[in-house]
């Protein structure tokens, strides 16, 4: 069986815990071929920015591995913009709701049977893992790098259309030049602030992307349209098309319904348009 909170936990299906490997902002390397392309639609605040985040966390991972001068360019870009992030709201409370959240739909299964309880254990034992680590944060995340006058002088001119340049941020200038080696001990540290926030997020997002099973949907003329129930949140809508079709998903919604419509991908066209051809796909409304 499948819990509301995300995870498979019948006992004689259920694989190895590797959540461990899966909840680490960095885990997930890009693939050149995806075996299907997925399209999300978060349908609130809270998920839009964690996805956000592991988003750049991804980016920020990928170059951080490379050596080249522009890779540390954009791995510090990434650094910047997840700063701004953490700015903007307090994720750290968010974070913590969610976990929270997460423990009390999980525990209402400890009376069931059916269910692998040593599996359950676990899966909670890693979530309070995540709940203790980021309430041990002290004040605001990564606020020793919002002090730092050299990101903060960056971070201003990063707004400007090639506004770091050499000429306009000659400090900077002189870091990249600096050995590969050291320029990435350097962004690692930085990066390092948001380690157990990061992988916090990573786990509320595999169990809210766990928590619903893939289904064969149908878009008649290429729309789709639902209806939810407000009683039962969707926390996140996704589909599932292969690389082969000549169409994208554009989706859009809020609470209470969401529609997805697939569209005639060019690059030569001023604006996509709609096809008016069946489209098979496959859909999941997580429901935590």
């Amino acid at each position: 069986m499948t819990t509301s909170s995300g995870s498979s936990l019948a006992s004689n299906k259920q694989a190895p815990d590797n959540s461990a490997a899966r909840h680490s902002p960095a885990s997930k390397s890009p693939r050149s071929v995806p075996e299907k392309i997925m399209y999300e639609q978060p349908l609130n605040e809270r998920i839009r920015s964690f996805l956000r985040l592991e988003y750049l966390f991804q980016q920020a991972a990928y170059h951080l591995s490379r050596q080249s001068e522009w890779d540390s360019r954009a791995t510090l870009t990434c650094v910047l913009e997840i700063l701004e992030i953490f700015g903007n709201t307090n994720l750290k409370s968010e974070v913590l709701k969610e976990l929270e959240r997460h423990t009390t739909s999980l525990k209402r299964h400890e009376q069931n049977p059916d269910i692998d309880h040593s599996q359950l254990s676990g899966l909670l034992d890693n979530i309070n893992t995540h709940i203790e680590k980021v309430r041990a944060i002290n004040g605001q995340i990564a606020n020793e790098l919002k002090a730092s006058e050299f990101l903060v002088s960056i971070r201003q001119r990063s707004a400007i259309p090639g506004g770091t340049c050499d000429f306009d941020l000659p400090a900077f200038h002189y870091w990249l030049q600096q050995p590969a080696k050291e320029r990435t001990r350097d962004l690692a540290q930085w990066l390092s602030h948001f380690d157990a926030i990061g992988q916090a997020i990573q786990m509320i997002l595999s169990l809210t992307r766990d928590s619903t099973a893939m289904k064969p949907t149908l878009a008649t003329a290429g729309v789709y349209q639902r209806t939810l129930d407000p009683n039962l949140p969707c926390q996140l809508v996704r589909i599932a098309l292969p690389p082969g079709l000549p169409y994208f998903a554009e989706l859009s919604g809020g609470r209470h319904r969401f529609t997805a419509r697939f569209l005639q991908f060019s690059t030569d066209e001023k604006r996509a348009k709609q096809t008016d051809q069946d489209v098979e796909f496959e859909l999941a409304c997580c429901i935590i």
